[in-house]
């Protein structure tokens, strides 16, 4: 059986959706469903049963003997929305909880690989390397990095981890199964609906000398690509566990706010049609005007692992999912 936290959410039914793809609907879930529509995530997908995120340290999977258990955790789970302003929430949701699983899992032999963020990276000072050696003295900007920064430094101090894991840095993610997010979404999926609703799309200005307006940079990276990258990565450190550590998972290639935009236009066959609106002062002091991260570790793990170039995956995920049927299934 495998585990997959954040299931019903936007990276977790992906993952639910590719393993049932490869054949594996052994799959036990963990989430909240709540009053939202979140639950349509997982309509098409199969899996064996579903827990509660209150009832899963007391699941008796945690029971049984090492290697009669679950096989594999995807630990999606956590609140991604940046502007969250409860710290003790972030803390007992994010790092607390993330914090048992890595413990869970080292005493199972568990392979797990768990959600950090690119918010870790703060304003970029330091970089976007994923070295261990540097981690300690990033400074994210808001309390959301800061609650996967805290899980990050403290598997890395622990004297004894997971012989197979992987924490990973999730950049600018994009793709189906991000429908519930509103105003978390990609500018993509709220492009797609403003071009649909409106005939444009509306991007923040700069407020930062160097960046014409919409020209900041992001690394954007679909999602299929992000989950096809834990699962290899999971099956890469079982063969060699040496390259268990943290891992960004970007494409490498900084693109502008302008060009994902353009490609919305061009997935739906229309001209573009931007404009630019002032971005909220609240936001200004924590917005990053380039992410891009640095993929030579990742490069190393999986050689053979190639990203979709942005136009291609706007395009897929336009035409093959928000102008049909929008969530995946089996």
């Amino acid at each position: 059986m495998i585990l997959v936290t954040g299931a019903t959410g936007f990276i977790g039914s992906v993952i639910v959706n590719h393993l049932n793809q490869a054949g594996n609907q052994d799959i036990l879930i963990c989430d909240h469903f709540g009053d939202g529509d979140k639950w349509k995530n997982l309509r098409g997908l199969k899996f064996a049963e579903f827990v509660s995120v209150e009832k899963l340290f007391d699941h008796p999977i945690w029971k049984k003997a090492k290697g009669q258990g679950l096989k594999a955790i995807y630990h999606m789970g956590a609140c991604s929305d940046t502007t969250e302003l409860n710290m003790d929430f972030l803390y007992e949701n994010n790092t607390v909880f993330t914090n048992k699983l890595l413990t869970l899992a080292t005493s199972k032999d568990i392979p797990i690989v768990y959600a950090s963020s690119a918010a870790t990276y703060g304003a970029g000072d330091e970089g976007y390397v994923d070295d261990h050696k540097l981690i300690p003295t990033l400074k994210p900007l808001n309390k959301y990095g800061w609650s996967k920064q805290l899980s990050d430094e403290w598997i890395l101090n622990q004297s004894r981890k997971p012989k197979v894991w992987f924490g990973v840095k999730f950049f600018n993610v994009f793709g189906p199964q991000e429908y519930h997010k509103g105003k978390m979404a990609s500018v993509v999926y709220q492009g797609f609906n403003q071009i649909t609703d409106k005939g444009e799309i509306k991007l923040f200005k700069s407020h930062k000398d160097g960046y014409l307006d919409g020209q900041q940079l992001r690394d954007f990276v679909y999602v299929k690509d992000v989950v096809r990258a834990m699962i290899e990565l999971i099956e890469a450190g079982k063969k060699k566990p040496s390259i268990s550590g943290i891992y960004n998972l970007g494409t490498g290639k900084a693109r502008s706010f302008y060009d994902l935009a353009s490609a919305t236009f061009s997935a739906m066959d229309k001209k573009p049609n931007i404009t630019f609106i002032d971005m909220p002062v609240e936001l200004r002091n924590q917005y990053q005007y380039f992410t891009q991260a640095d993929m030579n570790k990742l490069k190393k793990a999986l050689p053979k692992f190639k990203f979709m170039e942005l136009e291609a995956a706007v395009d897929d995920y336009v035409r093959n999912h928000l102008r049909t049927e929008r969530y995946l299934s089996v």
